[in-house]
């Protein structure tokens, strides 16, 4: 019985302490939660089985909380981003300080009497308070990662008495900020009580629900690059210039995270010291901050370097546009060694063993005839393969093939070592048409005088056309303008198809000679499905000779593949008329040069349209063309600069043409051309 009292009496010291400490200690209860935790409505737990409001905060309504008319963000007042976790400390105590004081004086946001460091955050300018903490935010999230960590994870706390636990949700709210140098989901921390105005209510704290997000692997090498360029700011603004201190320490920053940066586009392949080099630079630009807040000036100096960098693109784009076109017109050694090699097997051999088979057929005007004008022994050689390939009879097919001077002997020889089955073959040389002289051909004339060579190959930059394109020097070349002279290049034939080098045959093309052109010239498939295929993207309409001749909306058509009426060519005289326009455009006013403005001209109200399924183009420099339109097409055609031979030919294009080409043949390897 002695020992039962003080028994019985330390039971209920055990049993009761804890109760009271609880009571007593809940009210300054701190959260050790992260710099971007909030309390979120946290106003209700679960003792005994009974529901009883916290001395935290107000009781609440269980129904959903309607959206306030006013939103107060406390701002971080931690002068350094780097010291993260006394910033977290503060703004607990920040925040509980707000809300008590609120509950006292049931303040609203229209009150703001105080002196108050809070009244005065208030008072700031709300845009440049968001956008000042959510970016202080962002560097704080930013350099709070350790080099080997990818996201915070969820933080709980319990507080348990007889087995019932009260959780503390720790979450993320995350703002997605529209610039260069964030594009990351980082958090924001920012408090915010309201009230309705003109009632007494007591401000509530809202809070929202944060979720884990997954920060981009290239966060670290973002925020390196914004560093440099707001550390460019301040080396260009009054206050910072006159401090030698600070702009010492900034170039010195600078230099050192330029190097850490490198040539880096994701945060792995950043070096070790990366993440000391980024600590230090926003330490710098901390300081930085303090000397010149100016956003005025900050805004207009970002302007600047904004208008700067988009002048140096625009510089860029053009060098881009110039050395694509450069690429595009040189030889590769691979092409430039194959002729060569040819060549000289071509001269070891007999005369009788450097004719073609069956030139009987060569006039036929019953067999189906190919025009092929070019200097590319391999390109012609695909358009030869390909063809016959998918030919039904390829003893009805006939191919003539001219090329200049330099490559006549190698392609023959390549046609000879390697001849096209049942196929004929012929290949001449354009020194071979005599009549083709400057007393005949205007053009010939013109591409031969001192002023279109100087236009061609002058130095003058500053004078030179603002479209490369037509200043290539293919156009020079008399090779280009053949197909203007197809009757008197072949004088025996009724129907000709005209192919272009750069493109591959899918499907048998047969049906083509028995199109009936209606008393057109020219069968081709129009190009007028996008604006700039019109007349007016071609031709000079400023010009009265071709606005009173012609429609600005007229539909193009594409030069590659037509099928020409050589006797109704002649009948109308179409060489004549291409003659005589040419003539006219002697200083080169009415178009630009190249061959498909004076085609528009010259078939202009002679052009028979085919359907789209018999050309397919754009292979040489759209990347979208359709895969159907390809497949179900009986030519396609790698107009534009990347060709399917040259490196920078479209990948997803190139195999279409590759497998046409025989990389095992012995001349290929020894040139060292690979697919």
């Amino acid at each position: 019985m002695k020992l039962r009292k003080p028994v019985v009496f330390l039971l209920l010291v055990t049993v009761l302490a804890p109760i009271v400490l609880y009571t007593d200690r809940l009210g300054s209860f701190k959260t050790s939660s992260s710099r971007n935790e909030f309390i979120e409505d946290v106003s209700t737990f679960t003792l005994a089985g009974d529901i009883r409001p916290l001395n935290l905060l107000p009781q609440e309504s269980s129904t959903t909380l309607k959206e306030p008319l006013g939103i107060v963000y406390l701002e971080n007042s931690t002068k350094s981003v780097l010291e993260s976790d006394d910033s977290a400390g503060e703004n607990s105590r920040r925040t509980r300080q707000l809300t008590e004081e609120s509950m006292k004086k049931e303040t609203t946001i229209s009150s703001t009497s105080n002196g108050s460091e809070d009244n005065h955050t208030v008072e700031e300018n709300p845009i440049r308070q968001v956008t000042d903490g959510v970016n202080e935010a962002n560097q704080a999230n930013i350099l709070s990662q350790k080099p080997a960590s990818t996201g915070e994870k969820e933080r709980e706390e319990r507080l348990g008495d007889k087995g019932k636990e009260v959780k503390l949700n720790v979450s993320e709210h995350t703002s997605d900020i529209a610039t260069e140098n964030t594009e990351t989901k980082h958090e924001q921390q920012s408090i915010r009580t309201s009230a309705k105005v003109g009632m007494r209510e007591p401000i509530k704290t809202k809070t929202v629900k944060q979720n884990d997000q997954t920060v981009l692997a290239d966060a670290r090498v973002r925020h390196l690059k914004d560093q440099l360029i707001r550390g460019k700011v301040y080396l260009s603004l009054a206050a910072t210039r006159n401090n030698p201190h600070f702009i010492r320490e900034l170039r010195l920053r600078m230099k050192e995270v330029q190097r850490a940066l490198g040539d880096a586009t994701k945060d792995s392949e950043l070096p070790r010291n990366a993440y000391d080099k980024l600590k230090a630079m926003e330490q710098t630009l901390a300081k930085g901050k303090q000397i010149q807040d100016d956003c005025a000036a900050m805004v207009k100096k970002l302007r600047a370097i904004l208008h700067s960098t988009e002048e140096q693109l625009r510089v860029h784009k053009k060098q881009t546009v110039f050395l694509t076109h450069l690429t595009a017109k040189t030889l590769p050694k691979g092409l430039h060694c194959l002729p060569l090699r040819l060549s000289t097997e071509y001269f070891h051999l007999n005369s009788s063993k450097q004719l073609f088979p069956n030139q009987e057929k060569l006039e036929d005007p019953k067999l189906y005839h190919y025009a092929l004008f070019s200097d590319n022994i391999l390109a012609a050689a695909v358009v030869v393969n390909s063809t016959v390939s998918n030919a039904k009879d390829p003893s009805y097919h006939v191919f003539h093939i001219v090329t200049d001077r330099l490559n006549y002997a190698a392609m023959r020889m390549w046609f000879l070592a390697n001849p096209p089955g049942k196929a004929t073959i012929q290949v001449q040389s354009v020194e071979e048409f005599t009549w083709l002289n400057l007393s005949y051909s205007p053009v010939l004339k013109q591409l031969s005088s001192l002023s279109m060579i100087d236009f061609y190959f002058r130095t003058r930059r500053a004078d030179s056309d603002s479209n490369l394109k037509f200043r290539n020097p293919k156009y020079l070349s008399i090779m280009n303008h053949l197909r203007f002279y197809l009757p008197e290049i072949f004088p025996k034939l009724k129907k000709v198809l005209f192919l272009d080098d750069d493109l591959v045959v899918q499907k048998d093309l047969t049906g083509l000679w028995s199109l009936d052109l209606k008393g057109k010239v020219n069968g081709a498939v129009e190009t007028c499905g996008e604006s700039f295929h019109r007349f007016d993207r071609y031709l000079n309409f400023s010009n009265p000779l071709i606005s009173k001749n012609f429609d600005p909306h007229a539909c193009g058509w594409a030069f590659g593949m037509n099928i020409f009426d050589l006797e109704e060519w002649k009948r109308q005289n179409i060489t004549e008329v291409y003659h005589s326009w040419q003539k006219l455009n002697h200083d080169r006013q009415l178009w630009k040069l190249g061959t498909l403005p004076p085609g528009l001209i010259t078939f202009w109200n002679r052009t028979y349209p085919l359907d789209r399924s018999w050309h397919v183009l754009g292979l040489g420099y759209n990347p979208n063309v359709s895969q159907k339109d390809i497949e179900r097409a009986a030519v396609i055609h790698y107009n534009g600069n990347l060709k399917p031979w040259l490196e920078i030919g479209i990948p997803k294009y190139r195999s279409y043409w590759a497998k046409f080409v025989e990389y095992d043949h012995v001349y290929l390897r020894e040139c060292n051309i690979n697919p």
